[in-house]
């Protein structure tokens, strides 16, 4: 505290820390009875000082604002959203009006050295993120499973009736044959349709066919021309 005609100033922080996009606060308190002139807080000291904060001219927008509003004994001020680059020391100063005119020191404080430090990592968010990964490994696998799944049952063995085209499709394969006493008889009757006749579940659906007569055999009172043929339907998914 220094003194001067019955008027004293005190700034009691010597060191504070604060972490980084906290609010920082500074005391400083001054008795009354002195002359005309504001209180401000300077940022370093010398010809390189930085008023943070005037009385005669406060900015409500600034980050900068008083504790106590109105008073005229208390100058404590709080710092919002405080960044490395506003680490350094903080001097409280009273301001009297010199001769000319200009702001002149009266009094300041000691000075207060502010550091800044990186907020520790609560054990709940690095829980939270843990979690956070986990499920989002658990997704990218269910994913990776359903589209395994969709291109072809992820490698398992062909079931009856189909034909392996490559390792992520099973084809299905019809066929049948028609014997020299009975005509042949399609086991598919929806592959007899032509494929704008299909129904919207099979539009994708691709069809190939391929006839072969049958070897020579006794007609038994079949009509002249007729020969007995072969049939086989094969149905491959459009990808």
């Amino acid at each position: 505290a220094q003194e001067d005609q019955g008027f004293s100033l005190q700034q009691p922080q010597t060191k504070v820390s604060v972490a980084v996009g906290k609010t920082l606060t500074l005391s400083c308190t001054a008795s009354e009875g002195t002359g005309i002139g504001p209180v401000k807080w300077l940022k370093g000291w010398g010809n390189g000082n930085t008023t943070i904060y005037d009385q005669n001219k406060q900015d409500p927008s600034s980050r900068v604002t008083r504790a106590v509003n109105g008073s005229d004994t208390d100058f404590t001020i709080r710092i919002r959203n405080f960044q490395p680059d506003d680490a350094g020391t903080y001097y409280c100063v009273k301001f009297v009006k010199g001769i000319t005119g200009d702001d002149e020191v009266f009094r300041h404080g000691r000075g207060t050295e502010v550091s800044v430090y990186e907020a520790p990592l609560v054990p709940g968010m690095v829980a939270a993120a843990v979690v956070l990964c986990f499920l989002l490994l658990s997704l990218f696998v269910i994913l990776c499973m359903y589209r395994r799944k969709r291109q072809g049952g992820g490698g398992s063995p062909c079931p009856a009736r189909t034909v392996a085209m490559d390792s992520f499709l099973c084809v299905p394969l019809q066929c049948c044959a028609g014997t020299p006493d009975s005509p042949s008889e399609v086991l598919d009757v929806e592959s007899s349709h032509l494929p704008s006749q299909q129904s919207s579940k099979e539009e994708n659906d691709i069809h190939y066919a391929d006839l072969q007569p049958l070897p020579p055999a006794p007609r038994h009172g079949r009509s002249p021309g007729t020969a007995p043929t072969e049939y086989a339907s094969l149905r491959v998914a459009a990808k």
